[in-house]
């Protein structure tokens, strides 16, 4: 029986494991940190967690469908999912899989399969396996821009940004409007001396409760055709939050769901009573100065980057996973079409696509595994349609922005229709 490596144990990687688990694989893990929950886990050295952060879609649409969890709170915090991981990894027997403190530094083929070397509490090793999940996540590299000139300030990037207590009596510029940035925003209102967000393009701002429900939780299941949903959420949101260039933000260039919307409506709420301004683009940096394309300025104490993550898998060659721009590129974001026995999980960004969507990810790769062991040629049949057939398209009519954080981003109901599809036709008899 083969035996596979899965790296990380954040949601995706304990996805990958329970999912392998069930078809009796054979499973490795390794994770950097002390325990699971990646990202969620504040005290992980490489989270990117921050004090205020809480799920900004809901737990229904959330959640592992086998596993619901133990909070009834709608949006809960890091810390009941960093509780709600270790009650999965512990309930499935997934937490004895993992080798903790135990950093991947090395991929390399060898003999169809791969030679991971490991750095840990057993010092350097090297083992081989047949084949290897990588699922270390998709927000641990920071992207940081480079501005002209120089700011004498203290600059960080939000992945720094753990508590309101680093904003206190400070002059604060924020440069992104994400849903990080816009959560810091609101936490900055009520301990800095000035807050002002530096922004590009618009946004469109998404209510967590739309007719007194979570708003991710209406017209689940049936899924409108892109251009009409496009249509009617505009007014709806239109209605509901008012239009956000009347509070300082450019109009937006693309339509709704074209890029992911910020689930953030308190930022208004702070524009409206000018706790919080906002800024053009920034066009230099000089001393405690930061300078717009307006050509105003002003000074400021700390400047926070909430300019998003970059694609990162360090231990391995990039020609390995096919990369093409700011990502690779896998069929359903999984499988190199090379099939060289790597694979990947949680590498999709989609509105409202949660664990679960990660879950049936990692059920198709356990299926085509499986087939490997058991059925060689259902296997076989696979790679043929990969690399023979077109790819589905999985952006549900959506036009998504041509920005690398983008390069990856899904249509959760075509991405999960698909991933099902696959299983299907994969799981069938010829």
């Amino acid at each position: 029986m083969n035996r596979y490596a899965v790296i990380g144990a954040g949601p995706s990687g304990l996805a990958a494991a329970r999912a392998l688990q069930k078809r009796g694989i054979s499973v490795d893990g390794y994770e950097a940190s002390h325990g699971v929950g990646g990202l969620w886990d504040i005290s992980n050295p490489r989270s990117t967690m921050y004090e205020s952060a809480h799920l900004i879609s809901s737990r229904t649409t959330t959640e592992f469908t086998e596993f619901p969890m133990r909070s009834r709170v709608d949006y809960p915090g890091h810390r009941a999912l960093r509780d709600y991981f270790d009650d999965y990894a512990r309930h499935f027997g997934l937490t004895d899989l993992f080798r903790f403190d135990t950093r991947v530094v090395r991929l390399e083929p060898r003999d169809g399969g791969w030679d991971l070397t490991s750095s840990g509490p057993r010092g350097d090793e090297t083992h081989w396996y047949a084949g290897v999940v990588l699922a270390n996540g998709t927000l641990a590299e920071p992207n940081i821009p480079a501005f002209p000139g120089e700011f004498t300030g203290e600059l960080l990037h939000t992945h720094a940004y753990k508590s309101p207590e680093q904003l206190k009596d400070r002059r604060v510029l924020l440069i992104g409007a994400g849903n990080s940035g816009c959560d810091i925003a609101v936490d900055a209102v009520h301990h800095a001396v000035s807050v002002d967000m530096s922004v590009r393009r618009g946004y469109y701002f998404v209510p967590r409760y739309l007719f007194g429900r979570p708003s991710d939780t209406l017209n689940q299941g049936r899924p409108l055709p892109a251009r009409i949903k496009q249509a009617i959420d505009s007014r709806v949101l239109r209605a509901f939050t008012g239009d956000p260039v009347r509070f300082g933000f450019p109009k937006p260039d693309y339509r709704i769901y074209e890029s992911h919307p910020i689930v953030n409506t308190m930022v208004l709420n702070h524009l409206g009573q000018g706790d919080l301004r906002i800024r053009p683009d920034v066009s230099r940096f000089d001393g405690a100065s930061v300078h717009f394309r307006d050509g105003s300025a002003d000074d400021y104490d700390l400047v926070l980057l909430a300019t998003g993550y970059t694609l990162d898998y360090p231990f391995v060659d990039r020609e390995h996973l096919h990369w093409r721009g700011a990502a690779p590129r896998l069929f359903l974001n999984v499988f190199p079409a090379s099939f060289n026995g790597l694979y990947v999980m949680g590498m999709i960004e989609a509105s409202g696509i949660g664990w679960q969507g990660r879950y049936e990810q990692a059920e198709l790769l356990a299926a085509y595994l499986n087939a490997v062991e058991q059925d060689p040629e259902r296997a076989s049949r696979f790679r043929d349609r990969v690399t023979g057939s077109p790819w589905p398209d999985v952006t549900g009519g959506y036009r998504y922005l041509g920005l690398d954080r983008m390069a990856y981003y899904v249509n959760k109901d075509a991405y999960r229709g698909a991933v099902r599809n696959e299983k299907r036709i994969l799981e069938s008899r010829a």
